[in-house]
């Protein structure tokens, strides 16, 4: 079964940012690469969605809907419904992800 991916408009926000700031450092062409890399990491879901995890930020709340993957420093949250895979977040590790999360998903 192949699953149809859909990316939240918060999720277009953060390639956008990811984007913005890997090309005002690092190059266009570089960011270009990595926006690439990353949209292939997600896609790859359509064949497994179920190879993520729950991120551990979520563990002790009990909210077992939402995996993740990971590319580089990047983490991929998504959540699976029927036969849909929906990316909620692209989040750089090194931020706190914990507070991210509480505003966007366990509110």
């Amino acid at each position: 079964m192949k699953y149809k991916v859909a990316i939240d408009p918060q999720a277009k926000m953060d390639i956008k940012e990811i984007f913005t700031y890997v090309a005002s450092n690092d190059g266009k062409q570089i960011a270009n690469k990595l926006i690439d890399n990353l949209e292939t990491a997600f896609y790859k879901l359509e064949k497994y969605p179920r190879r993520g995890h729950i991120p551990p930020e979520l563990i002790d709340t009990g909210i077992k809907s939402y995996l993740e993957i990971h590319y580089k420093p990047y983490r991929i949250i998504y959540e699976i419904e029927r036969n849909s895979i929906y990316i909620h977040a692209i989040l750089d590790r090194r931020r706190n992800i914990q507070e991210i999360l509480q505003i966007r998903i366990i509110r």
